[in-house]
């Protein structure tokens, strides 16, 4: 069995924010809403199960909703529990997204001594931030986000950013990359917002453009390598630089397969992705069949091979090894669940790949020559 990743929801899509754009608010009704909690028989079936699959690296990833809202003991029952059942030499990995509102001095401190990967969602400047990533009652949050981060900052907790490209920000990759330096954040990730109005089909007012998320992305490229890549990790551009070296991605979006991970919800319900949780891509439930069974069931294995459903336009682009189609969400997201579309971003990654290509490669070709320069130091 290949390896993969639990994305874990332990709170469901329960959050202590009220996003205007966020993706739950069209999602169907069977994912439930109000207060959603794991219990302590669910966590423990799953870390069992998974840890017991013996992969030499076992990652979950605790998301949400806010998967903060389990409160801290929930944390610390995860390490207990992890360390219970981990095999001999098994490395175990913990990454948590969080919208960083709770982070405080005792949080940060156990995230910090447990290794925790943080990463933490901000959209940019206050006046980005603010317009969309609202609590309850109306009120902005980039304040207590910021907040957030310098507790991460004064207690060592390794964390990266996830700003979501909105109708909002997508014109200003100048003054949101800046604001992310200036910040002291050096490892971004970029995710560009589509969704659908569940009213009328339509493209939400949200959502940005191909032609808008092609222009950020080549902007972007610009300022990365002025920065230099040594110095700045950016999701997408580590994926594709990873491709230039090796021939192989290390993120979904760009890869053969959707095999990379397994949604596992707060009652112990698994799905393929989290961008298709819904009854047609339920695998089943852990506390039933455990996750090596889920993981290797027809569903799972049908849905892994649709990435390789491509359309004609993609079977004859130049780009098609790089980019594989794309994500599996932006081809569906306004032809209906037809897997053999192209991507609603493919003019955004050809415009993309034509102008930082070239420049990908050059970058990867001084890394392969370092490190062959490398291993012949250590031979003499």
């Amino acid at each position: 069995m290949q390896p993969f990743t639990l994305l874990i929801k332990p709170t469901g899509s329960n959050c202590n924010i009220d996003c205007r754009y966020c993706f739950y608010k069209s999602r169907s009704p069977e994912v439930g809403t109000g207060r959603q909690r794991m219990n302590e028989e669910v966590l423990e079936k799953l870390i069992k199960d998974y840890l017991q699959l013996d992969f030499p690296v076992a990652g979950f990833a605790w998301q949400g909703g806010e998967p903060t809202l389990m409160g801290l003991e929930f944390y610390e029952k995860v390490i207990e529990v992890q360390k219970k059942y981990a095999g001999p030499g098994q490395q175990i990995t913990n990454s948590l997204q969080t919208n960083g509102i709770l982070l405080n001095d005792e949080w940060c401190k156990f995230l910090h001594e447990n290794n925790f990967l943080l990463g933490i969602s901000i959209d940019g400047p206050k006046e980005f931030h603010d317009f969309y990533r609202i609590d309850h009652s109306g009120a902005g949050t980039f304040d207590k986000v910021v907040k957030g981060i310098e507790k991460c900052k004064e207690n060592k907790v390794e964390f990266n950013t996830l700003t979501l490209l909105n109708n909002k920000n997508i014109e200003y990759p100048d003054r949101i990359f800046d604001f992310l330096i200036e910040l002291g954040v050096q490892f971004m990730q970029f995710i560009p917002c589509v969704e659908i109005e569940p009213e009328n089909q339509k493209i939400a007012d949200f959502s940005i453009s191909p032609e808008q998320y092609g222009r950020f992305l080549c902007k972007i490229f610009d300022f990365w390598c002025n920065y230099g890549f040594k110095n700045l990790s950016i999701r997408d551009f580590d994926s594709i630089l990873s491709y230039c070296i090796s021939g192989r991605h290390t993120i979904c979006t760009y890869d053969k397969r959707c095999g990379q991970y397994i949604v596992i919800e707060h009652n112990g319900d698994a799905f393929c992705c989290d961008f298709f949780v819904e009854p047609k891509y339920r695998l089943g439930n852990i506390l039933q069949n455990s996750i090596g069974q889920l993981a290797s069931c027809g569903i799972k294995k049908e849905f892994s091979r649709a990435k390789q459903i491509l359309s004609n336009k993609c079977l004859i682009c130049k780009y098609l090894d790089v980019c594989r189609g794309g994500c599996l969400k932006n081809r569906t997201v306004i032809n209906h669940g037809d897997f053999g579309r192209e991507s609603y971003f493919c003019e955004a990654y050809k415009r993309f790949f034509d102008y930082s290509l070239p420049g990908f490669i050059q970058i990867a070709a001084k890394i392969k020559a370092e490190i062959s320069n490398r291993k012949e130091f250590l031979i003499k």
